[in-house]
């Protein structure tokens, strides 16, 4: 057997490489990390000349001529990635979208009344608290009643849509593209100006669902009514386009959807974890789940003709995504230009006849990833919780919490409760390592006697040792494997723990009352050292001291390294250490009553 001094270099450089990150990780983030930025109550004016100017171009995709300028349109131009509206004459050959701009529009020439000016729509439910511009429908602010920014300040809600920073930008768009723009003729688009009814819709008390109905005409016989239909307690919309064509021409529609975004960058920090959660466009392709970096060349051409998917932009326990009809195939576009990003789902085009109707139907999902409502949307939009690699374990994992939950209504006790349950379920495995140790530890005089005798031999030390452990059947090795089969399960739980937004702000008792973020006293960073340390000692020392310091310093280490982690990973941590502990103390005492009836 190989001496365990060969491991020395590798724990010193273990060590310092801790120590290096957390003192520069220090320097760069203390004394505070940055805090996201939260707009005030009231939305600003969205979706205006302001915001389109302040927009870079977003650039086209590879092979598409660019739509031609509307500039006899009844809604104002908006430059730039406002103004990127699918240009059915630029599909690429083949596609659904791909529609002829020649006979795509009403015979009869529109009158050319001034477009009135858009207005902003106040939509209140259980759930959001939603504003929507009459300019093409946009949702340009989103705040969520039950979910608050930071829990020492309820009043300011998580913001999902916003249009009124420069730096951080969210705004759902959509419409039906017909070809008239590119004839500088009306089009339902997103610059389109709708009227509506009202311009304050609420969910009673009592009522079930919510309807936002929003009306566009060209004046010549083609009718656009877009609705927006909110269920109670839900925050997935349906997004309803019944298209009237009274005019004495067939007209050619595709539906669109979009996702526009400018987010900076974020970096990653320990000192704020969830800097580490994914920020980003997502795809479902209807068989597979894909992240698509917008700093990654190759996302940012994506072009994919999808059936049965969605298009989403992702961040830590939120998401907003486009859910098109699972029968239909779409075409997914995503355009980068520096921090902003375009996300762009385009429909098949379909002809609507003379003196005939069409509805058309898509849904919107736009807030927390609580996963029954995600599977209910669209299909896997579960995915967009990301457990990374240990998806299949992770989601049964989830499911026991969420059982255990029902029954003791706290998450702290929840994350106690399950992790008890995880280690009865490898309490055998894990009882196989520990009699492994134990009786390693029992050896360990005599092993410690070779090694004093024979430490100018090497090779007469591991003869003399590999036949101690054969003769007192002891497999040095015997308990790594029992380890190696429980570690993916543990990290499994780990990212449960990190992404389950059914778990942020929860309180459990006492001083912790949000397990999402970090102890504030700094509590269970030292329960958790002190358990480690605990649980070295119950455990063989090893032959080297140097080794044995540094594993004796380690539980310190770790603990400074996870002080900033979500109290409820320490929570976990901890009771898993203690029933470790517990565990090895058992089989420890076990084995001494047994190793006497050996002798």
């Amino acid at each position: 057997m190989p001496s365990l001094e060969n491991l020395r270099p590798f724990l010193w450089a273990a060590l310092v490489s801790l120590l290096f990150l957390n003192y520069t990780a220090w320097q760069k983030d203390h004394p505070a990390a940055p805090e996201p930025v939260a707009a005030a109550n009231t939305p600003a004016a969205p979706a205006g000349d302001a915001f389109a100017q302040s927009v870079p171009t977003v650039p086209t995709a590879p092979g598409a001529a660019p739509a031609p300028a509307a500039a006899a349109a009844p809604a104002p131009a908006a430059p730039a990635a406002a103004a990127t509206t699918p240009a059915l004459d630029a599909a690429p050959a083949g596609t659904p979208a791909a529609v002829a701009a020649t006979g795509a529009t009403p015979a009869a020439a529109p009158i050319n009344t001034p477009a009135p000016a858009p207005a902003l729509i106040h939509v209140k439910t259980d759930v959001l608290d939603l504003t929507v511009s009459t300019r093409g429908g946009d949702l340009v602010g989103l705040d969520l009643w039950a979910y608050p920014l930071k829990k020492k300040n309820p009043d300011v809600k998580v913001r999902l849509f916003d249009t009124s920073s420069d730096t951080t930008r969210y705004v759902h768009q959509g419409g039906l593209a017909t070809g008239a723009a590119a004839l500088n003729k009306p089009e339902p688009n997103h610059l389109a100006v709708f009227t509506a009814q009202s311009s304050t819709y609420t969910l009673k008390d009592g009522e079930s669902e919510l309807r936002v109905p929003l009306t566009w005409t060209d004046g010549a016989g083609l009718t656009v009514m877009r609705t927006y239909v909110f269920k109670r307690g839900q925050y997935a919309v349906s997004v309803e386009s019944e298209v009237q064509n009274a005019s004495n021409a067939a007209v050619n529609i595709a539906p669109y959807s979009q996702l526009l975004r400018r987010a900076a960058p974020v970096e990653s920090s320990m000192f704020n974890p969830e800097t580490y959660a994914y920020r980003g466009p997502a795809v479902y392709d209807g068989d597979k789940y894909t992240k698509l970096a917008v700093d990654d060349e190759e996302s940012q051409t994506f072009q994919k003709q999808i059936k049965g998917g969605w298009f989403a932009a992702m961040q830590h326990y939120f998401v907003r995504a486009i859910l098109p009809p699972v029968e239909e195939a779409w075409t997914y576009v995503l355009k980068v230009n520096g921090d902003d990003a375009l996300l762009q789902a385009t429909g098949p085009s379909r002809s609507v006849a003379a003196g005939t109707s069409a509805k058309l139907q898509q849904t919107v999902y736009m807030g927390p990833k609580l996963q029954d409502q995600l599977v209910a949307a669209g299909p896997r939009l579960d995915l967009t919780v990301d457990y990374g690699k240990l998806t299949l374990i992770a989601e049964p994992l989830f499911w026991v919490l969420k059982q255990v939950h029902k029954v003791v209504t706290n998450w702290g006790l929840t994350i106690i409760l399950v992790t008890l349950l995880i280690k009865l379920v490898f309490y055998k495995l894990a009882e196989t390592s520990g009699r492994s140790m134990a009786r390693m530890r029992h050896i360990q005089p005599r092993m410690k006697a070779l090694q004093e005798r024979y430490a100018d031999n090497r090779e007469e030390l591991g003869k003399q040792m590999m036949e101690l452990y054969k003769r007192e059947k002891v497999n040095p090795v015997a308990g790594c494997l029992p380890m190696l089969v429980q570690i993916p399960f543990f990290i499994a739980f780990y990212w449960v723990l990190m992404e389950s937004v059914e778990m942020r702000q929860a309180p459990f008792f006492g001083w912790l009352n949000d397990l999402s973020s970090m102890d504030p006293y700094y509590i269970l960073p030292v329960i958790m050292a002190g358990g480690m340390y605990l649980q070295f000692k119950l455990n063989p020392a090893p032959a080297d001291p140097i080794q044995a310091k540094v594993f004796a310093f380690m539980p310190v280490v770790m603990a400074v390294t996870m002080a900033w982690f979500p109290s409820g990973l320490l929570l976990y941590w901890i009771t898993n250490t203690g029933l470790s502990i517990l565990q090895q103390w058992h089989i420890n005492k076990i084995v001494e009553r047994e190793t006497p009836t050996k002798a």
